[in-house]
């Protein structure tokens, strides 16, 4: 069995018993109730319950540590250096549709780094993590990217605009762009599994606009981790702030930020 750091022993804990709440849940999805936050944009009590899961586990164990979270916003601790940033529910439209298709999501910052990730599918019980020089796992299985090179054998995943949120024209020229070079795109609704899913070497690639820390601070890291490379679309350095993310492998990611690039002059 692969060695758990004590601090990703915390996360894997917290993580399972918010699972065990989202399962519940996820089994009852039609007697939920939800509330609207925005046009398409969901939050039910699935989420909240287990945001509260989460922060009330991990703070037992560090306690003076901040948080990030989609509901809460940022809560400081009383280390300035130190916040768990959290999605509880990675994938809430899939959840109130009842598609088996979400995650929790835990990422530990420390001085503005990410060093210690967890994305876990509660439905297939697959746990990923990774912790910065460590290598990244799925369950007890090391990690590698994807090794493949051209375009045309590839799988690239994405995530697209929808009613209140993305710019529709930006998108719709990558991916005609990718589409017409590649064997097929794939859009799941779940940014932390799509990431967790380049870091196994699912997908070959990931590219999407405007979505915010907690979607892609565990992500990154496992694919970092798993040797795959992490930059905005255009290929600059990616930052949590950063409004777009591009990964895959060393080899196809200057393939595709050269793509976007040409396809952005069309």
């Amino acid at each position: 069995m692969v060695y758990r750091s004590p601090r990703i022993t915390v996360m894997v804990r917290a993580a399972e018993k918010a699972a065990r709440s989202l399962k519940r849940d996820f089994g009852e999805v039609e007697n939920l109730q939800v509330s609207k936050k925005g046009p398409a944009d969901f939050v039910s009590t699935a989420d909240l319950k287990a945001e509260k899961i989460l922060k009330e586990e991990l703070k037992k164990a560090r306690p003076e540590f901040g948080f990030l979270t989609e509901e809460a916003g940022i809560e400081k601790g009383e280390s300035t250096d130190e916040r768990w940033i959290i999605d509880p529910l990675d994938g809430t439209t899939n959840f109130l549709h009842g598609l088996p298709h979400f995650a929790i999501s835990i990422a530990l910052e420390v001085r503005g780094e990410i060093v210690a990730a967890l994305v876990y599918d509660p439905i297939k019980d697959e746990m990923y993590t990774a912790e910065k020089g460590k290598g990244a796992f799925l369950n007890d299985k090391r990690l590698r990217v994807s090794a493949r090179v051209s375009l045309d054998s590839t799988i690239i995943a994405t995530g697209t605009p929808y009613l209140g949120r993305g710019d529709r024209g930006p998108f719709l020229r990558e991916i005609n762009a990718v589409m017409a070079q590649t064997a097929g795109v794939r859009r799941w609704g779940a940014a932390a599994l799509d990431l967790a899913y380049i870091a196994a070497g699912r997908y070959d690639a990931f590219w999407e606009r405007d979505l915010s820390a907690w979607d892609v601070a565990a992500g990154q890291l496992l694919v970092k981790e798993a040797g795959g490379s992490v930059t905005e679309i255009d290929g600059r350095q990616f930052k949590l702030e950063s409004k777009s993310i591009l990964c895959a492998n060393i080899d196809l990611h200057p393939k595709m930020v050269k793509l976007f690039k040409e396809a952005g002059k069309a």
